[in-house]
């Protein structure tokens, strides 16, 4: 898939009150689609510091699953921070990741099935949320 693909699906998932940022993340570290939601302002500050988060993200969401087998496939991380949740996951057949991050509030298990509605169409997603 690329970014042109990847673009308006960051900005569906945009559209979830509540979303910050929904951005997809190479093997790199390099935001290659989608971003922030229109009128919000990072927390991050500046580039470095995002771009070094980025990277951050893809390590923690990539790393080998040694418990696959006997717990099932990854779907998702989330971490709850003061001011923020953040939410990354993982694309099985390839190295990037969707990476997004919301307000507080906001309700993890809901955004993880409509993100799954948005990428599971050919895009390689796993569908394992969706499938419940």
């Amino acid at each position: 898939m690329t970014d042109s693909v990847f673009d308006p699906r960051c900005k569906e998932i945009q559209k979830h009150k509540g979303v910050r940022f929904a951005a997809i993340i190479n093997h790199n570290g390099e935001k290659i689609a989608g971003g922030f939601t229109e009128g919000v302002t990072p927390y991050e500050g500046n580039e470095t510091k995002l771009h070094d988060f980025y990277k951050f993200a893809l390590t923690v969401s990539l790393r080998t699953d040694e418990l696959k087998n006997s717990l099932g496939a990854l779907n998702y991380i989330a971490s709850r921070r003061d001011k923020v949740i953040l939410i990354s996951f993982p694309f099985p057949v390839t190295t990037n990741i969707l990476l997004i991050s919301a307000e507080p509030g906001l309700d993890i298990e809901n955004l993880a099935q409509n993100v799954v509605k948005i990428f599971s169409d050919s895009s390689g997603f796993t569908k394992t949320l969706a499938d419940d």
